[in-house]
Order: C-alpha cells, then structure tokens, then sequence
C-alpha cells in the first residue's frame, strides 16, 4: 500500500498514510505511557486523556477524506451490481452529488464553529453562506481544560489573543481539523464525481471486504480437503 503509487499521487498519498499512522502511534503510546505511570508509578499524565481524544479525532476525520479517495468506506452496491452500465453511471452521480452537498454542509458549519475560536467572523446564512458575520464575538481566548501552551505556538497569543497569554492550548489549535477535514471531504468527493463522469468509475465504493474474507474462508477450506 506505502508506496504503490508514484509522482504527486504517490507523495500525496504517503503524506496522508503518515500522518494518520504517526497519530495512532501517539496514541497507543500516550495510552501505553499514562497506563504505566498510574499502575507502575502511582501518578497519572492530566493532560493524556484530553489529548488523546484530540489525536481520535484528527483520526477519525482525516481518515474519512482518505477513505473516499481509496474508496473504501461500507457501502450497499446490491443494487448497482444488477443495473446496467448507464443507469448505474446515473445513480453514482445523484449518490456523489448528495455527498457533495452534505459536505458543503459540514463544511460551513465546521467553518463557523471553529472560526470564532480563530478570531475569525463566520459566515451568514442558515445554509449556505451568504457572507461573513462581522458582529459575531471573538473566542480565541478560550483554552483547552488540561492541555499545556507548547512555546512553538505562542506566536497565536500576538495573533489572535490580542498579546495575552495562553496558560493551555488554545481551542484554535486542535478543532483546526474540523473545516480542514471537511475541506478535504469536499475535495475527496470533487474527485470521485469527475472520475465517474469520465468513466473511470462507476460507483463510489469499491471496496468488498466481506466478499474477500469469504474468499480467504473458502480457499483455505479447501486447502484442508
């Protein structure tokens, strides 16, 4: 899988598989760390349990956009699979279509909320933005409850905090992901619908996990007859 792919394709996706496996690595060995220091050294890391929950979610989010440029988030295809080529093109488009709009959604709604935390006006508009609400209150004072200020950061306190220090991580910083996330879902599907209206693909799922394990399942079966 690492390294499959050559050119900006590849680099790109290498970059993304790193990120994604560096931030579980932290995470196994934040958890690992936290366990020994509370049953080994009767102490405990305040800040582990916040943080680790910040890396899930970076996880989690940013792993959905790589998904869909893999094509491999579940999916029903019993239908597609009956259909002709056509009709089948048809309903990838009206499925990558209705994704398309429900990650714009995510996508201002992810904006907003992380925007006052940036210092940033959020746009107008209950749905689709109609422009930028300058009268919306700034909260890029508001911290994080047990993560630590890290000092290669403090450049945001001149920034964004109007010069005041930040005693924890500010907000800002780890909902970051959010509108990012939903940037690279929107991209991700853009992607996804020019390959089906250009044939390359005819569905947005291409993965059939359970159909291979059943192929595992029967080949060694019969490797024991």
């Amino acid at each position: 899988m690492f390294g499959a792919q050559t050119g900006p394709t590849g680099i790109i996706d290498q970059i993304e598989e790193t990120v994604i496996a560096v931030i579980l690595g932290l995470m196994t060995a934040l958890t690992f760390a936290n366990v020994i220091a509370r049953f080994v050294f009767n102490s405990n890391i305040l800040w582990a349990l916040e943080l680790t929950v910040f890396m899930f979610a970076w996880l989690v989010l940013l792993g959905a956009s790589y998904a869909v440029k893999k094509h491999v988030h579940l999916g029903v295809d019993a239908v597609l699979n009956i259909l002709p080529p056509a009709p089948r093109r048809i309903m990838a488009l009206v499925a990558v279509a209705c994704c398309l709009v429900f990650s714009l959604l995510m996508l201002k709604g992810a904006y907003d909320y992380w925007a006052v935390f940036a210092d940033l006006p959020p746009t107008s508009g209950r749905w689709f933005p109609t422009g930028f609400n300058q009268a919306a209150r700034s909260q890029s004072f508001y911290e994080v409850q047990d993560v630590p200020m890290l000092g290669w950061l403090r450049w945001l306190e001149g920034l964004i905090n109007y010069g005041e220090e930040y005693e924890k991580l500010p907000k800002v910083v780890p909902y970051l992901v959010m509108p990012l996330s939903m940037a690279l879902l929107v991209f991700r599907f853009a992607q996804v619908a020019v390959q089906v209206w250009r044939g390359q693909a005819d569905r947005m799922v291409a993965s059939h996990e359970v159909e291979e394990a059943l192929d595992e399942v029967r080949q060694s079966n019969k490797g024991k007859n």
